[in-house]
């Protein structure tokens, strides 16, 4: 199966929804993460903040950090090879690259978000928000 990685700047929330400005791209990958996650896709999103440790573990990540820093994320890899870097790639593209873009319900919205989630700063205690 293809392993998809998006590697994302620190990031207090994933969802976008935190703070006053609703970031609309966080919205989008969040729901389309969720999505491809339920068609069976092996996808995972990485916070530089709360996850660092896969920034060191992957060699890609691991040299893209080197020569580029945190300035160029979001960075997304799939299968060991960089397919993105800077912007997150687009539900079409994503379900492409985990072979599934004729196996995407169209028929019904894919918001992403059903529920609140207890940690994190939008329902955590950190507070940053």
């Amino acid at each position: 199966m293809t392993a998809i990685r998006i590697y994302e700047p620190a990031l207090c929330c994933d969802t976008g929804v935190c703070g006053v400005d609703v970031d609309q791209s966080l919205v989008e990958v969040t729901a389309t993460v969720r999505s491809l996650q339920e068609l069976g896709a092996d996808i995972q999103r990485h916070n530089l903040a709360t996850d660092p440790l896969a920034f060191t573990t992957d060699e890609t990540v691991r040299a893209f950090m080197h020569v580029v820093g945190s300035t160029g994320l979001p960075l997304t890899v799939v299968d060991g090879v960089t397919v993105a870097t800077g912007a997150y790639p687009s539900k079409s593209q994503l379900l492409a690259f985990a072979g599934l873009a004729a196996a995407a319900p169209t028929d019904r919205p894919q918001l992403g978000l059903t529920e609140k989630s207890a940690g994190g700063c939008c329902g955590g205690a950190t507070g940053c928000c």
